[in-house]
């Protein structure tokens, strides 16, 4: 079976550069950095885990201080720009070792440090960290001008109370909040930013409104946010409650909003191959095809009486081939039909996404995909994809509207990350850019959030959308100069 393994070579191509030409070509660099029409004094950042910083799984001080609002913040400084703080963590390793951030089932932490590269079995792979310290409140440092809010959707922003510690138990509160909200019991991260009075704000919200169905497989645990409903409910009602909010009729408050970009654009979704299995042994294949016999003769009998059509049964039909032919995994897939005393099992095609946190059961000793099917939360069918892809379309609809709408500068982050996706990626003075994972230096060891270099591109992107909309000339951040993916 297919390992998955970080190769010598592989981490060698980190390091390949290319031409010296750079994607980045409206950059300003050479021209007299001015505001032009915006009023970057009180910038203020709203947005979730990747607006700040977050990276390898946790938030951490390192991260914090390569998110992409800093370096803006920084940039927008030589036009004018004012401080800039954000809630740092207390170390730089990240995760809360409460008692009530332990899972009591499997007693392990909720909220982990880091994840770093470790050797294990004989190859480098993302281990994490125990939590460093404890819950701590730095309310009294700010007010703070990144309010990024890991793990915030869209109606979070709006919240009073979700930075209440006394919720927390409830599921109705934020850690991360929880530490640098104003008030406890009646700010929102909403009216927090507000009180500050910004004369521009970036926001980058709506991620985990489908993310989270997707990296749990869509096993239910996490819904998909829907696109219609109530303020607070559905998508479209919220944001656009949210911009209201943030941009009333009237104001002379500019800012700048991003889309969602595609799950099917980052590594974790794309790690691991969708048909992940080759080279087995004739030995193998002739075990696993002799264990799933019986399946396949229900399937026969269930096709026989009518119970399921012939494209089902051809879908779910187990077979192995020997040799240098990719074959699917076994997974256990909850759309497939209800069959009494037939279990819902199938292989993945070229159309499913195995999670990036399958890799650990994708081995000969665990059997993962084998002898043993893969869980509902470590696959992302095709029919649950195309619910992430319809969601993400709709949500970015109206994004891209009411940033027409209200005036304001539009990022394109979908389109940014499918380029970053694809062979070629982008360069910037000569290092080539990539999603791939951990070798492509953009996307950090979770396989979702960014690496410092993957943050200065998202801040590029930002740059040249107010450059665009507001006529200001704030030049670009050297991607290169910031960190990757850190190797033992």
């Amino acid at each position: 079976m297919k390992k998955i393994i970080i190769s010598t070579i592989a981490v060698s191509a980190l390091f390949f550069t290319t031409s010296c030409e750079t994607d980045f070509d409206t950059d300003v660099k050479d021209i007299v950095v001015t505001k032009g029409e915006a009023d970057f004094s009180k910038y203020v950042a709203l947005g979730n885990s990747l607006t700040s910083g977050y990276r390898d799984g946790a938030l951490y001080s390192g991260g914090q201080a390569e998110s992409f609002p800093s370096m803006m913040a920084g940039q927008m400084k030589l036009a004018g720009g004012g401080e800039f703080k954000q809630p740092m963590m207390p170390n730089n390793v990240g995760g809360f070792n409460n008692a009530i951030f332990i899972d009591p089932i499997t007693n392990k932490p909720l909220f982990p440090g880091k994840l770093e590269l470790k050797m294990v079995n004989g190859a480098l792979s993302p281990v994490p960290n125990a939590p460093a310290a404890a819950l701590d409140n730095v309310a009294t440092g700010g007010p703070y001008q990144n309010m990024g809010v890991p793990g915030a959707k869209v109606a979070h922003l709006l919240f009073p109370g979700y930075g209440n510690p006394t919720n927390l138990a409830l599921g109705a509160a934020n850690p991360y909040f929880v530490r640098f909200a104003s008030s406890p019991a009646t700010s929102s991260v909403v009216s927090d930013a507000l009180a500050q009075n910004p004369t521009f704000v970036s926001l980058w919200i709506g991620n985990n409104d489908v993310l989270g169905y997707a990296t749990s497989g869509g096993d239910g645990t996490n819904p998909i946010t829907p696109v219609d409903g109530a303020v607070g409910v559905g998508f479209n009602n919220t944001y656009t409650a949210l911009i209201n909010t943030v941009f009333p009729t009237g104001t002379t408050r500019k800012g700048v909003i991003a889309n969602i970009p595609n799950v099917t654009s980052v590594p974790f979704f794309t790690r691991v191959p969708s048909m992940p299995l080759t080279n087995l042994t004739d030995t193998q294949v002739s075990q696993l095809n002799t264990a799933y016999a019986t399946y396949n003769a229900g399937l026969g009998q269930a096709k026989s009486l009518g119970a399921i059509n012939d494209a089902e049964y051809q879908k779910r039909l187990i077979k192995f081939t020997a040799g240098a032919v990719a074959n699917g995994a076994v997974i256990s897939d909850k759309d497939l039909t209800t069959v009494p005393g037939l279990p819902k099992y199938r292989q993945t095609t070229a159309k499913d996404y195995i999670l990036l946190t399958a890799s650990a059961v994708l081995t000969p000793q665990a059997g993962g995909g084998t002898s043993v099917p893969l869980e509902d939360k470590l696959v992302l069918t095709e029919a649950e994809t195309a619910k992430v892809l319809t969601a993400t379309a709709s949500y970015n609809t109206t994004i891209k509207a009411l940033a027409e709408s209200k005036g304001l500068a539009f990022v394109d982050a979908n389109a940014k990350m499918t380029e970053l996706n694809s062979k070629s990626g982008i360069s910037w003075n000569g290092v080539r850019y990539t999603a791939t994972f951990v070798t492509g230096g953009t996307f950090s060891l979770d396989g979702v959030h960014l690496t410092g270099r993957g943050y200065a591109v998202v801040a590029n992107e930002f740059i040249k959308a107010i450059n665009m909309k507001y006529k200001s000339t704030l030049p670009q951040v050297d991607p290169n100069k910031y960190s990757g993916i850190t190797f033992p």
